[in-house]
Parts: structure tokens; C-alpha cells; sequence
């Protein structure tokens, strides 16, 4: 069935909010690292940012976490970021109402920021008929490089599982789009074998699958994240961290043994850098996570950097394509 660009897309956008942790009282949002130790610029790119404008779309959730709830758009990264802005901006789904208009909202924002060379967007992957229609608007969209159904907040262990949903993440190998994973560790083994299912479908795991970091828990998400490197269809994001750690009290070494553990399992050309922002800021300033994402990959050769920071991203959201029309 062919649908026309300018056809109504069905709304089968996916519903449920993140569970953030919440700032510190009295504190501001990016209360580390508000001294970036970070002199001179350096080349990467963001395979995870989010803008939202609550005065344009709706965005339910953001009602939970007021300190990040106003506009934050490519002028506020810019003014937070600094001269260390991404060479390029990979825009993830960020809990709009409609994903469709989002994914319009940020391709517009594109025409007046060319960083922006990517859009992962929402819809609802389990809707059959409903789906493919939405992915024939949506593949016409010349930045969509992947789509985001949000699986963390399911009760169901299963729900990934369940055959309209595999058949829609196949569905997204057959057009040319990544799938972007965001669960949480307790899901980690029936995505793996979601994964298994779709071996023609590249995947993308956000946050590194939400490790408890905030309890120090490293088991069982040290195998579980193991199992589902094994499979070479799926890659892995080094973002979100903090917002899994206490803002309050994180510090880089309370990361480093999951980032360690990312590194030791996927490997420095399956691993890209992503901040999460403006997410991030519940913990750390922009600039503060780029520092010390830094750091903890300080002992990677400067290709296995290039890697993670450019290079994978690069390769995995294609960047390069200029259109997918």
C-alpha cells in the first residue's frame, strides 16, 4: 500500500514518559562540571540530543522534571555547548504527542541548523498495517535514519517479543532503518533475543541499557550485555549514564566499570558517543559529560576514539546519505 507525502500519518506514536531521577533540591540542573576542564575544541559527534519546544508540541512528561522542562533548541546547545558544539547532531524521539510532527518541527530546525543530520523518530512499531503506512510517510523524510518505540516502561518481559512487534522491527530492516533500543537492564534478555530475530536489522542501544548505577549494581547486567554484543547487528551507545547514577553524588568512577564493561564487550568500533542532552543536565552540564566521556576512554588508541566519537556514528546512522528520497 503507497501513501502519499502529504497523506495523514495514522497516529500510532508509542505513549510512556521516561522515569527520571529528580534534581537536587536547590541545586542547579548541571550542578558538575560547571568549570569545563576542556580547553581546546575537538571533533565529534552526538548520536543522542533531544530538543523540545513546549510551546509548539506537547511533550506530557515534562511536567515531572521542571528543571529541564522549558524550550531547549540547537540556540541553547549552542549557548551551553559553547565552542564545543558538535561537528554533527543526531536527534532522537524525545516523548512528543505525535512523533510525525516532531520529526517535521526537527527537520525544520534542521534548514536553520545544518548539525542536525539525523532524525530517529517516533512510531508505534506493533500496529501491522498501521505501521507500514507510517514508515512509507516517514522513510520520504530525507534526515530519517531510525526509529524509537520505547520499551522500558512495559511490565510485560515479552512485550518486544510479541509477534506484530517483531514483524514491525523486521519491517525496519527491509526499508533501510535502524531500530534505537531504549530499555531497561532488566529487559536486556528478551531484546537480545528480539535482536536474534531480526538479523537484518541494525540496532542501536541507547544508554548502554540503563545499568543500576546508582546501586553499584553491575550483575546481571555484566552478562546480560555480553550476550547481546555477541550479535553483530547490534551496537551500543555511551550515553545516559548519569542519568542512571545519583546526580547528587555521581563520579567518573562510579561509571567507569560500566563503561569499561561496553568497551571490553562490543568493542571501540560498535560503541558512539551520545549526550543525552538536555536529559544530561539533571546531573552534569554538556560540556562536563563531553570531558569526561574523554577521560574514561583516555586509554583507547586515537583511532578507537575517532572511532567512538565520529567515526561509528558515521557508518551506523549514515551520515553521509544526503536524502532518502
Amino acid at each position: 500500500m503507497m501513501v502519499r507525502e502529504n497523506a495523514s500519518v495514522p497516529r500510532v506514536d508509542p505513549v510512556g514518559a521516561p522515569r527520571l531521577p529528580q534534581p537536587v533540591p536547590g541545586r542547579p540542573a548541571d550542578n558538575r562540571a560547571s568549570v569545563p576542564r576542556l580547553e581546546a575544541p575537538f571533533e565529534f559527534i552526538d548520536t543522542h540530543c533531544h530538543f523540545w519546544d513546549p510551546g509548539r508540541l506537547s511533550y506530557p512528561w515534562l511536567a515531572g522534571v521542571p528543571s529541564i522542562a522549558g524550550a531547549h533548541t540547537p540556540a541553547v546547545l549552542g549557548a551551553e555547548a559553547g565552542i564545543h558544539m558538535p561537528e554533527q547532531v543526531v536527534f532522537v524521539q524525545a516523548g512528543c504527542d505525535s512523533g510525525f510532527d516532531e520529526a517535521l518541527w526537527v527537520e525544520d530546525l534542521a534548514r536553520h541548523q545544518p548539525r542536525i543530520t539525523a532524525i530517529v523518530a517516533a512510531t508505534a512499531i506493533d500496529r501491522g498495517a498501521e505501521t507500514v503506512a507510517a514508515l512509507e510517510v516517514l522513510c520520504r523524510r530525507p534526515l530519517l535514519r531510525g526509529i524509537r518505540h520505547l520499551i522500558q516502561d512495559q511490565d510485560d518481559p515479552g512485550f518486544c517479543l510479541r509477534p506484530a512487534f517483531v514483524a514491525g522491527v523486521r519491517q525496519l530492516g527491509q526499508v533501510g532503518l535502524s531500530f534505537d533500543l531504549c530499555i531497561r537492564h532488566h529487559q536486556l534478555r528478551s531484546v537480545t533475543e528480539l535482536c536474534r530475530l531480526c538479523p537484518e536489522t541494525t540496532f542501536v542501544l541507547d544508554h548502554a541499557g540503563k545499568p543500576d548505577v546508582r546501586n553499584a549494581w553491575l550483575d546481571p547486567w555484566r552478562d546480560d550485555i555480553a550476550r547481546l554484543a555477541m550479535l553483530e547487528n547490534v551496537t551500543c551507545k555511551l550515553s545516559g549514564l548519569i542519568a542512571e547514577a545519583d546526580p547528587a553524588s555521581w563520579t567518573p568512577g562510579d561509571l567507569g566499570p560500566y563503561v569499561d564493561r561496553i568497551l571490553a564487550c562490543f568493542g571501540p568500533k560498535r560503541v558512539l558517543f551520545g549526550s543525552d542532552w538536555p536529559v544530561v543536565k539533571i546531573g552534569s552540564s554538556y560540556v562536563g559529560w563531553l570531558d569526561t566521556a574523554r577521560n574514561l576512554l583516555s586509554d583507547l588508541s586515537s583511532t578507537d576514539r575517532a572511532a567512538v566519537f565520529c567515526d561509528n556514528a558515521r557508518r551506523i546512522y549514515r551520515l553521509n546519505e544526503r536524502s532518502r528520497s
